[in-house]
């Protein structure tokens, strides 16, 4: 509100009480007028949600004297915060803080936005609610001194604000809060020190404690402690160092509602119904990665109804748990990696008609779905056995956002998912490793918001539904392991936020389109393996800079590789990549507890990795190139030397001619080079003894000659690494190069025609096309009379034969022999 809105304002009429611009369709922005002080009534002044670029707090919000609320938050400020506002005697809420800004950006705004000492904040002695997360109080030693003398105040919240430990002299009784009944003190990496006997001195009337999340509270007596405060209802020391066992006392702080203990240590401790027998109104238990046991005795029927349950990774198999079934009113339901290896109860689905987000993932379950529609937003089931047809979901499914059904035992079309229309709302789709078949319906056009599709691992064929195109959120695509044929469709350029194209295990054909390299500038990750594409390696695939990994191996591409692949400056240069493509939803499910839930997925790479597949789910850590197995030509480009941060580099079983690489020194960060089964000559370049992180080197079947360089990591390779070539010498092939007739070449064997994997599965064919073979025809002579006797007549006439002609030649011989002595 610059000077522009100056004249407006003079219009207004004195009286205004409020000027409210938070969660408005347009952002106020630049400096904030003076002017605003003639609003002499002004009571509430909120700019939340805006942006002021980085300018500073004006100090004339000190004279706005009648003020109540002021809201500051996310709206771009910069600190120090001027102490003038200590004379805003009537505040009664003031926020300052940064809580809705990314969490990526939460240290820089700390650093933009700080405060020194909070002695001004003592003069606001009506302050009710006051909030400074993620504000710089580093410097502020007297933070505890003076929240210990707001006698009125009674919300805190401090999240992340590098708070210093509390100084040992606690406050008096006389002077402490007896109103504050919420505190929030998370991700401020204060010890249990810091936080006794303060915490408990200055009031015991708290209702909310959180003290989650990036803080030192260690032991197992903290539990103990919070027993002091009876009228708790909300309790979170998620993320701590606690650890022994969880006391049974704390089932006397009956009051409980919510409970989070989530991420902290309480390894093999067992958890029985004497821990909950006093919580009556508790709706919320977190017990997530405490690895604890929870035994309960088969007939259990807790006294409370939770609305969320979240116990990942603790142990409550084999069988499924009995008690869980009588949480009817249950909306959040997470018992992933949880141990259980049973079947689903019977009328499962029936008894939680308000669940919006289930997680059962990494058990061992069993079950299938019921015959009516499922309506849960979230649901995730990946990693059991499950079985059965894809169930029908929701006609008006507009809230259905994730579905996980990976790594199960799922049959039968997925026509089914055309039924998820309402308004579109679906973000992530994930069917793979089942047994899906059949061809996939063309019906994405329903699904604007899908931002990972992954239908890999199964046996879906035909060609690619052209309505992929229509994914224009689309950054995840993997259908690797089916058998889709064809040509890609072009439809899919319009996918233009890619950055995981999986292809790879199909029998798709044609041309690598231009586009890939054109319109698809964001790709990371892009496998083509194990197709039919032929034709060359297109210039535009240049144009990918961020590209991560490019494997394009096992095809019948020919022509020369693109000098041009020094473009990826990802490769090239050392960047910060991101460690994992993922994906994250926040979601409120409840509106009774207006509960967020965190979903996230990551995309997982599935490579050719040192001879075996392997996943990768990190995959900034793997920089790879690989072109093996196809019909490249000519010479490999000099500017793959400058790809300084490449880790894997395969051009095996191909027809590439020409020295090796001069500089593959260069490649300083390589691990993994396989040039072996192609037509290289020359000597191997001294700069190889360089790459002192080489792990895996193969250069056998070339013609390459001359001494191999000295260095402690060559000559730990096995001599086969070197094998097949006219002329190398020195260890490990040799012991020196002195007396050392180069070995007979052997015909280098095109990559087509001598891929590992080829020829294991082509020598298996062999084998078992003979056995069939073998034992079909004996079966037909043993059952079939007349061919049995046609069968042993062809035998004994052979048998003549054969006998005939041994004495004619025999006798032949003979004669010459005489012959030959008579003369």
């Amino acid at each position: 509100m610059d000077s522009s809105g100056h004249d407006a304002l003079s219009s207004w009429k004195r009286h205004v009480e409020m000027l409210d611009f938070m969660y408005r369709s347009w952002f106020v922005a630049g400096t904030i007028s003076p002017s605003l002080l003639k609003l002499h009534h002004l009571t509430s002044l909120n700019f939340f949600g805006n942006d002021f670029n980085g300018s500073l707090i004006p100090e004339f919000f000190g004279y706005l004297k009648n003020l109540k609320l002021l809201d500051l938050s996310n709206a771009n400020f910069r600190g120090p915060i001027p102490s003038q506002l200590g004379n805003l005697s009537m505040l009664e809420t003031l926020r300052l803080a940064g809580n809705s800004i990314d969490m990526t950006f939460r240290h820089i705004f700390k650093k933009m936005f700080s405060i020194g000492k909070l002695e001004w904040l003592s003069h606001l002695s009506r302050l009710k609610q006051v909030d400074l997360s993620f504000t710089n109080l580093s410097n502020a030693n007297d933070w505890s001194q003076v929240i210990s003398h707001l006698p009125f105040l009674e919300e805190l919240v401090m999240t992340d604000c590098d708070l210093p430990s509390i100084s040992s002299s606690s406050p008096s009784s006389s002077n402490t809060s007896t109103s504050l009944t919420h505190l929030d003190l998370s991700a401020n990496n204060l010890p249990s020190s810091a936080i006794y006997p303060w915490l408990f001195n200055v009031s015991r009337n708290l209702l909310h404690l959180d003290l989650s999340t990036e803080n030192q509270l260690r032991g197992d007596s903290v539990l103990n402690e919070i027993v002091k405060l009876p009228y708790i209802t909300a309790l979170d020391l998620g993320y701590n160092l606690l650890n022994g066992s969880i006391s049974k006392s704390i089932g006397q702080v009956s009051n409980l509602q919510v409970l989070r203990l989530v991420g902290n240590s309480f390894d093999g401790d067992v958890i029985s119904e004497a821990h909950f027998s006093n919580f009556t109104y508790l709706r919320e238990l977190d017990l997530s990665y405490t690895y604890s046991t929870l035994k309960f005795n088969s007939g259990w029927i807790p006294p409370f109804k939770l609305i969320q349950i979240r116990l990942c990774s603790c142990k409550l198999g084999p069988r499924f748990p009995d008690w869980i079934r009588t949480q009817t009113d249950v909306e959040i339901l997470d018992i992933s990696a949880s141990g259980i290896s049973d079947s689903l109860p019977y009328g499962f689905w029936d008894s939680f008609l308000g669940l919006t987000y289930i997680n059962m993932s990494f058990n061992q379950i069993n079950g299938t779905f019921p015959n009516n529609s499922i309506h849960i937003s979230h649901l995730n089931l990946s990693s059991n056995n499950f079985s059965g047809l894809l169930p029908h979901f929701s006609l008006d499914s507009m809230n259905m956002r994730t579905i996980n059904l990976s790594k199960n035992k799922f049959t039968g079309p997925i026509s089914p998912i055309c039924s998820i229309t309402g308004e579109g709302f679906l973000a992530w789709l994930d069917l793979s490793n089942n047994l899906f078949s059949g061809v996939v319906p063309d019906c994405f056009g329903s699904f604007p918001s899908l931002t990972a599709l992954n239908l890999g691992d199964n046996s879906f064929s035909g060609s690619l539904p052209s309505s992929l195109g229509s994914l224009t959120s689309l950054q995840m695509l993997s259908l690797r392991g089916n058998k889709f044929s064809g040509e890609l469709p072009s439809s899919l350029l319009n996918c233009t936020k890619f950055k995981f194209l999986d292809l790879s295990d199909n029998e798709l054909s044609g041309e690598i389109p231009m586009w890939i390299g054109q319109r698809l500038s964001s790709l990371v990750f892009l496998s083509l393996q194990r197709n039919q594409f032929r034709g060359r390696i297109p210039r535009q695939l240049c144009g990918l800079k961020y590209l991560q990994i490019l494997d394009l191996s096992v095809n019948k591409i020919s022509d020369t590789i693109p000098p041009c692949l020094n473009n990826f400056t990802s490769m090239a240069e050392k960047v910060s990549l991101d460690r994992r493509i993922e994906h994250h939803l926040s979601d409120v499910v409840s509106f009774q507890w207006f509960a967020q839930v965190q979903v996230r997925y990551v995309d997982e790479a599935l490579l050719t990795w040192k001879g075996t597949k392997q996943s990768y789910p990190q995959l900034g850590l793997l920089l790879a190139i690989d072109l093996s197995c196809n019909k490249l030509t000519g010479e490999v480009p000099e500017g793959l030397s400058s790809l300084q941060e490449l880790v894997a580099l395969n051009l095996s079983r191909n027809f590439l001619t020409g020295k090796f690489i001069q500089n593959i020194g260069h490649l300083r960060q390589l691990e993994v080079l396989d040039l072996s089964r192609n037509k290289f000559s020359g000597n191997i370049p001294t700069s190889l003894s360089e790459l002192t992180f080489l792990s895996t080197l193969d250069l056998s079947y070339n013609e390459l000659s001359g001494k191999i360089p000295t260095s402690t990591q060559l000559q730990s390779f096995d001599p086969s690494s070197f094998s097949h070539n006219r002329g190398l010498c020195g260890p490990p092939v040799s012991p020196n190069c002195s007396m050392v007739d180069p070995p007979p070449g052997k015909p280098v064997v095109g990559g087509e025609e001598d891929c590992d994997e080829f020829m294991k599965w082509f020598y298996t064919g062999m084998g078992l096309g003979f056995a069939m073979g073998f034992w079909g025809f004996c079966s037909v002579v043993f059952f079939k009379r007349s061919w049995r006797h046609s069968y042993f007549r062809y035998l004994d006439d052979a048998k003549d034969w054969v006998y005939v002609s041994v004495v004619l030649l025999k006798t032949r011989l003979v004669s010459r022999i005489r012959a030959l002595s008579t003369r």
